[in-house]
């Protein structure tokens, strides 16, 4: 079975990707050469360490095998391996997109189950 990959983004930067074609990443991704992504089991850390307080945020997934050889698994600063996507990624590869809900200030999004069922 194919695996999904996710990427959190601002609403508003994916609906500009979704209109060029691609997303070229966020201000971190630009920084760090490459752009951020999460397996399931990562995103609920990713929320909370890069996105605790941040409104009208997206969820899209993504197969694995789709985004090419320029995705590579590396390790972080933590040693857990991520997904990197060392290109732009292509909105037509787009599996689905969610809204994250709302979340009370500070608190992070809940992403559960229902957010991976089509």
């Amino acid at each position: 079975m194919p695996q999904t990959i996710y990427k959190i983004a601002k609403a508003a930067d994916w609906r500009e990707a979704i209109a060029k074609g691609h997303f070229s990443g966020s201000a971190d991704d630009v920084r760090d050469g490459f752009i951020h992504l999460s397996t399931k089991q990562q995103l609920r850390g990713t929320l909370e360490k890069h996105f605790r307080g941040e409104t009208d945020l997206v969820l899209i997934a993504f197969e694995q095998e789709k985004l090419g050889p320029e995705l590579r698994w590396e390790a972080s600063h933590g040693g857990d391996i991520f997904p990197h996507l060392y290109g732009n990624l292509p909105a037509s590869q787009m599996l689905w997109q969610r809204t994250l809900p709302l979340a009370a200030a500070g608190d992070i999004p809940l992403v559960d189950e229902q957010w991976f069922t089509c």
